[in-house]
C-alpha cells in the first residue's frame, strides 16, 4: 500500500512539474518589449529602446539586424507588417512584398519545362521589398534617423560572431552556394578546406553589405545637411536604393547570373500602406493582411470555429484536434484557390470568404472523421454574385500534386516537411506610448543568390506563383504582380485596445500555429508563454506554397505529449500522425495586461527566438 502511494505521489509530482512552469520564463515589461528570431536581433531592439526610440524604431533595428544575420531572410527579401497607431487607435497594414520582374511570364517558365517558378536562384526572385518597407515604416511612424536604427546592423556587417544554426546551414548548402560567384565570396570564407562555411562563433564579415548600408546612411546625412526633414532624408535613401547606383548594381548582378530584373522594375515598385482585413471572434477583433498573403485563412478558420464549443471539447482532445484540423483544411483550400494580388484581376471574393454566413455553411462540412476530399467552397453567393470559376473547380484535382499520401512523414529531415516548415523570422515590439508592431519578414534565405557586389541576397518568393489557372486563377504569374505569400503577422484588439500581437515563422504552418496560439489564450486561459510553448498540431492536407507544392491529405504532426489513446482515436478517424518533440511554432507574441498596465511576452521553446523587456 505504501509503495502504491509513493508511485501515485511521484506521478502527481511529474504531472505538476510538467505543467507548473514553462521551459522559458515569460517576459514582463512596463516600458518596452522587443522579441525576434535571434538573441542578437532582440539586443539590437533593446539598444534602440535604451537610446529613447519607440517600438517602430526598435522594430526597424531588429529587422535590419536579422536581415544581416541571415535569419532565414536577407536584405533582398520582403517585409509584411501590422502596426497599431495609438494616436489614431487604428491598425495599419504594410505591404512591402516585391513584384515579379519584367519577362517573368507563364510562357517563359513553361518553355523551360517548369510547372512552377524555381525554388532557388535568380529566376526565383521578386524585387527587393524589405529595404523599402523598413524605410517607409521608419519615415512614417518612427522618431529616429536611418543612421541610428541601422547602426547595430552595420556593426554586425563589419563582423559579428555567427551562431551555429546559420553557420551550419551555410555548410549544408555550400554546393548550391558555389553556383553563384557573389554568394560564394560572402558565405564561404574557407573555400577549399574541409569546412568551407564559417565556424560557429567565428567573426563573419560582410563588407559589401556594409558598404550598401553606408550608402543609404550617407544619402540620409547629405539630405539632412541640405535642410531636408527627417522623413524626407529617409526617403532620399529609399530613392537611392530603388533608382540609383544600388539598384543598378543589384540589377547588373542579378542579370549576370541569369535573373530578369530591370531598372524599371525597381523604379515603379512602391511600398503600399493598406487597410488590414479583420473578423470579430467572441468580442475580439483579429487583424490580418490582405489576400496577397495567407492571413485571411486564419480569419476564415476563426469564423468556422465560432460555430463550435471548443472549450467543452478540451484542449487537444481527439474531438478538438479533428475540428481544428478540418477547419484549417476548409479555410486553406479556399486560400489555395481564391487568394491573390488584389491589384490585379480577377479580384478575390473576400467579402464572401470572410462572411459569417459562408463560415456557417462551411462548418457543416466538418465530420467525425477526416475528409480527404475537402476542397474550395463557393463564396460568391455570399456576396451576391455568381462564381465565374466553377468550371475550374470541376477539374482542379487534375492539376494538384500529392506526395505519396499513403506514406507517413518520416521526420524533420523529410523534404516534404522541410517545405512546409520553411522558415522566416518574426518581430514583435511594443512601448509605453502605445505603439505595437508585428512583422513577418522573409526571402533571400540560405542558399541565397547574392546580387552583385551589394551583399544583398535575392528573394525566392516567385515559387509561390502558379502557372496553371486551374490551381488558382487569382495567383497566376504576371510581371509586376505580387505572389500570394505565406507571410502573415497578426494583431488582435479587445474593447478598442491592443489585446495580442503575434507572429511566427514556418511557411504554410504559420497561420496554423497562430490560430492555435490565439485559441490557447482565448478558449483555454493560457498565459502567452504557455500558449507559445503549447503542443500544436500541423495540417498537411493543404497545398504547399513551396517546392513541388505537394499535399498529404490526413497527415498530421502531433506533439509527443499527446496521449496514445488520443493518437489511436485520430488514426481511427483517418489521420496519419507523425510525432515530434516540439511543435510550438516557433511563436513570438505580446499580450497586453491592461489591469496592471504591463506587457507579457511569449517566445516559443522551439527555435532560437528571444526577447528582452524593461
Amino acid at each position: 500500500m505504501i509503495k502504491k502511494s509513493l508511485i501515485l505521489l511521484f506521478l502527481s509530482f511529474c504531472f505538476v512539474s510538467a505543467f507548473a512552469q514553462t521551459q522559458k520564463p515569460p517576459l514582463h515589461g512596463k516600458h518596452w518589449m522587443a522579441i525576434t528570431g535571434k538573441p542578437l536581433g532582440a539586443t539590437a531592439g533593446a539598444m534602440i529602446f535604451n537610446q529613447g526610440g519607440n517600438a517602430i524604431d526598435a522594430s526597424c533595428a531588429m529587422l535590419a539586424a536579422v536581415c544581416t544575420m541571415w535569419d532565414v531572410l536577407s536584405w533582398g527579401g520582403e517585409t509584411q507588417a501590422l502596426i497599431y497607431n495609438p494616436k489614431t487607435g487604428k491598425v495599419i497594414a504594410i505591404n512591402a512584398m516585391g513584384i515579379a520582374p519584367t519577362g517573368a511570364t507563364v510562357d517563359f517558365f513553361k518553355e523551360k519545362g517548369m510547372t512552377y517558378p524555381p525554388e532557388f536562384g535568380p529566376l526565383a526572385a521578386t524585387t527587393p521589398g524589405t529595404p523599402g518597407g523598413l524605410m517607409t515604416i521608419l519615415a512614417e511612424y518612427g522618431t529616429m534617423s536611418l543612421e541610428q536604427v541601422l547602426a547595430p546592423a552595420m556593426e554586425m556587417a563589419k563582423g559579428y560572431p555567427i551562431e551555429a544554426q546559420t553557420a551550419n546551414m551555410i555548410e549544408r548548402n555550400k554546393d548550391k552556394i558555389k553556383e553563384w560567384p557573389y554568394s560564394k565570396k560572402v558565405f564561404l570564407p574557407h573555400l577549399g578546406e574541409e569546412r568551407e562555411a564559417p565556424y560557429a562563433g567565428e567573426v563573419f564579415v560582410q563588407e559589401d553589405l556594409y558598404q550598401t548600408l553606408k550608402k543609404l546612411v550617407d544619402t540620409e546625412k547629405a539630405a539632412l545637411a541640405s535642410g531636408k526633414s527627417r522623413k524626407e532624408a529617409i526617403y532620399a535613401a529609399y530613392e537611392r536604393f530603388y533608382k540609383g547606383d544600388i539598384a543598378a548594381e543589384i540589377v547588373r548582378g542579378a542579370r549576370e547570373q541569369g535573373g530578369l530584373f530591370t531598372m524599371e522594375d525597381f523604379a515603379k515598385w512602391k511600398v503600399k500602406i493598406e487597410e488590414p482585413l479583420k473578423v470579430n471572434y467572441k468580442g475580439i477583433d483579429v487583424y490580418k493582411l490582405q489576400e496577397w498573403t495567407q492571413g485571411p485563412a486564419l480569419l476564415q478558420s476563426l469564423n468556422i470555429l465560432e460555430n463550435f464549443d471548443l472549450k467543452s471539447m478540451g484542449y487537444n482532445s481527439a474531438n478538438y484536434i479533428n475540428t481544428v484540423y478540418q477547419s484549417m483544411s476548409l479555410a486553406f483550400s479556399d486560400r489555395d484557390f481564391y487568394y491573390g494580388d488584389p491589384d490585379f484581376t480577377p479580384k478575390s471574393p473576400m467579402k464572401g470568404l470572410l462572411s459569417k454566413e459562408y463560415a456557417k455553411d462551411r462548418a457543416k462540412l466538418i465530420k467525425e472523421k477526416n475528409d480527404p476530399e475537402i476542397g474550395p467552397g463557393d463564396p460568391y453567393p455570399f456576396q451576391g454574385e455568381t462564381n465565374p470559376f466553377k468550371h475550374l473547380l470541376v477539374n482542379r484535382k487534375e492539376a494538384l500534386v500529392y506526395d505519396r499520401p499513403e506514406l507517413p512523414i518520416q521526420g524533420l529531415d523529410d523534404p516534404f516537411l522541410d517545405h512546409f516548415l520553411a522558415g522566416t523570422t518574426s518581430i514583435q515590439a511594443a512601448d509605453a506610448e502605445g505603439w505595437v508592431v508585428s512583422i513577418t519578414p522573409s526571402g533571400g534565405w540560405i542558399p541565397a543568390t547574392i546580387a552583385g557586389n551589394t551583399g544583398v541576397g535575392m528573394s525566392q518568393r516567385m515559387q509561390s506563383f502558379v502557372l496553371d489557372e486551374r490551381l488558382n486563377p487569382f495567383n497566376v504569374l504576371e510581371p509586376g504582380k505580387r505572389p500570394r505569400v505565406t507571410l502573415t503577422p497578426s494583431m488582435a484588439l479587445k474593447d478598442g485596445k491592443p489585446f495580442l500581437s503575434f507572429a511566427v515563422q514556418g511557411g504554410d504552418t504559420q497561420d496554423q500555429d497562430l490560430l492555435q496560439l490565439f485559441l490557447n489564450i482565448v478558449e483555454f486561459g493560457m498565459t502567452v508563454q504557455e500558449a507559445a510553448e503549447a503542443a500544436n498540431i500541423h495540417n498537411y492536407q493543404i497545398q504547399s506554397s513551396f517546392g513541388a507544392h505537394e499535399s498529404k491529405p490526413g497527415s498530421i504532426t502531433l506533439n509527443n505529449q499527446v496521449p496514445a489513446w488520443v493518437r489511436k482515436d485520430l488514426q481511427n478517424r483517418g489521420y496519419k500522425p507523425n510525432m515530434l518533440e516540439r511543435t510550438s511554432g516557433p511563436l513570438n507574441a505580446i499580450w497586453f495586461d491592461w489591469k496592471h498596465g504591463t506587457f507579457w511576452g511569449g517566445s516559443s521553446n522551439h527555435g532560437e527566438d528571444y526577447g528582452i523587456a524593461w
